[in-house]
């Protein structure tokens, strides 16, 4: 009743739900969908991707109680151009409409607010980068790279593909490392490296 009051808006159609919103706008193909967000079968957001990637000439503006980050982000990620609160009067829902036909955005301004407090937030530090694990006893950092492919469970010759050595080369990687630890085997290997955190034990994470 309000709409058909407005000037220069001619309402051609009224839906009861998404999946009804879809099918009228492939019947009567209008300009404008002001779309509410609550609705049964077929809620706002999933009918204004419909219609916007299957009638994009339709443009949709989102007119609904809801104001809250959880129903503003999705609708407009979903293609509206506007989206207002019910609590909008004639003229402000005149203006949304015609900013969509022209091809601007019909915010209302506690909508363009709330993006704009929305995209200056601060963004989430990252979480820093674990510190590096110096390698004890004096091993280099290759040789400490080839405990931990021993650990992975790699042979010799696997290894030396890995790091593209000769297969000589990771032999005597191995004997420096057993030398410097006093490690008899692979399996004592095995211990020292997830004993000083040179590699993560299978299922761990870090978080």
């Amino acid at each position: 009743m309000l709409l058909g009051l407005l000037p220069g808006i001619e309402v051609v159609g009224a839906a009861g739900d998404g999946d009804e919103a879809v099918a009228l706008v492939a019947q009567l193909a209008p300009d404008v969908v002001l779309m509410d967000l609550r609705m049964p079968r077929c809620d706002g957001v999933e009918a204004t991707r419909r219609i916007r990637s299957e009638y994009p000439g339709t443009q949709v503006v989102i007119l609904t109680t809801y104001a809250d980050d959880e129903s503003l982000f999705p609708a407009l990620k979903a293609g509206a151009r506007g989206y207002l609160t019910k609590d909008a009067g004639g003229d402000e829902i005149v203006r949304a409409v015609e900013d969509v036909l022209s091809g601007d955005a019909g915010l209302s301004p506690k909508i363009q607010r709330r993006l704009l407090e929305r995209l200056s937030a601060p963004a989430p530090a990252p979480a820093p980068a674990p510190a590096p694990v110096d390698p004890p006893d004096g091993i280099t950092a290759r040789e400490a790279e080839v405990l931990g492919l021993i650990a992975e469970g790699l042979t010799n010759q696997e290894i030396a593909r890995a790091l593209h050595v000769s297969t000589a080369t990771v032999k005597t990687h191995i004997n420096n490392l057993f030398a410097k630890t006093g490690l008899k085997d692979r399996a004592q290997a095995v211990r020292y490296a997830y004993r000083h955190g040179l590699v993560q034990p299978p299922g761990s994470a870090i978080t």
